[in-house]
């Protein structure tokens, strides 16, 4: 299991701040993508603005290959705007 945090326009479309999820140990950034978007399909609407960080550390939505531990923190951060 991951924590997944979710902020701004995310916990809006999610409808929660935070959770834990079940995902597999190893797969892709963007297969976790897939597995958040599936659990709270309306993230799918900000799929192309949202930044993705995984144990602090930001990640593209790409097949980069992840290997999570349990307890590991996931943010959903969409974009940001503000002077």
């Amino acid at each position: 299991q991951v924590s997944v945090l979710y902020f701004a326009r995310s916990a809006e479309l999610a409808g929660l701040r935070c959770e834990s999820l079940r995902v597999p140990r190893q797969l892709t950034a963007l297969q976790l993508w897939e597995e958040i978007v599936r659990v709270h399909p309306r993230l799918a609407d900000i799929r192309d603005q949202v930044v993705f960080a995984v144990r602090q550390e930001y990640v593209l939505l790409e097949d980069q290959l992840l290997v999570l531990q349990p307890g590991d923190e996931i943010a959903i951060i969409p974009p940001v705007s503000g002077g």
